[in-house]
């Protein structure tokens, strides 16, 4: 289990490359996949986090996640 959670920091850092590539679209339906896609790496990294005991990572990811929340919401003109 120890290395499962080592190693989730590579599939964290994949899922925000992508969800960074995909919020810088012009395309809204790409950019709400990009928010998704930051939400999961979010989770990923407090995971990550809590294993390592990387307080001050899981409070970028707390933080970011409420941003990312906001991001969906503001780039899907249904939900405003």
């Amino acid at each position: 289990m120890d290395e499962l959670l080592n190693g989730l920091q590579w599939p964290a850092m994949i899922v925000t490359l992508t969800a960074a590539w995909l919020v810088a679209s012009r395309s809204s339906r790409k950019r709400t996949v990009g928010f998704w896609c930051f939400i999961a790496s979010n989770i990923l990294w407090i995971v990550w986090g809590l294993h390592d005991a990387a307080y001050a990572l899981i409070g970028l990811q707390v933080g970011l996640f409420a941003l990312n929340l906001r991001g969906v919401k503001k780039n899907d003109p249904e939900l405003s």
